[in-house]
């Protein structure tokens, strides 16, 4: 639950310090050209374009998440999920998530909307960044290169008020703090 609002810096969200209130997942399929995306039904995000995904429960890694996120939102199993990057978000209300992010190049069966997300495969040549959040166009270009990413992001509501994205070790994102939640 966000706390109450005040002023963040993006020094405080890169700080060791800075602890997030949950952690999540996106995971995105990217195959023939075409990235599979969802349109937010709920939640966080909702009437946005996004990648599929959710919090990390109790008991599980980040890619069991993910996988498990897909399955639910859009009913299509993956079996192999890359790590593609890792992002930190801080909200003014206070609000504060670690989410990694994943890759896969194929998927098992047809994505099927959901009370969630209603599935959309969109050419990686015309991502629809206008209806995304306003962090995505600044990594996800990474995410589609192959290159491991760290973002930083300070969000007052749905605007961006700061960020920072960095290009890192595949190691470092994975590793740095993000193994199973207790």
């Amino acid at each position: 639950m966000p706390g109450p609002a005040r002023s963040w810096t993006l020094d405080e969200v890169k700080s060791n310090a800075w602890t997030p209130q949950q952690r999540a997942t996106l995971l995105f399929v990217i195959r023939d050209g075409h990235i599979l995306l969802i349109h937010k039904k709920r939640g966080l995000g909702k009437g946005k374009i996004n990648g599929p995904g959710g919090r990390v429960e109790r008991g599980e890694t980040p890619r069991e998440a993910a996988i498990r996120e897909i399955r639910e939102e859009l009913g299509v199993d993956v079996s192999q999920a890359r790590a593609a990057g890792r992002l930190k978000f801080q909200f003014t209300d206070g609000l504060s998530l670690d989410v990694m992010v994943f890759t896969a190049s194929h998927c098992h069966g047809e994505p099927v909307e959901t009370d969630e997300a209603i599935p959309l495969w969109a050419p990686v040549a015309a991502i629809p960044y206008g209806r995304m959040w306003p962090d995505d166009e600044h990594w996800v270009p990474l995410m589609l290169a192959g290159t491991p990413f760290l973002g930083h992001f300070l969000f007052d509501g749905e605007a961006m008020l700061a960020h920072d994205v960095a290009v890192v070790n595949g190691d470092t994102i994975e590793h740095a703090g993000v193994g199973r939640h207790r």
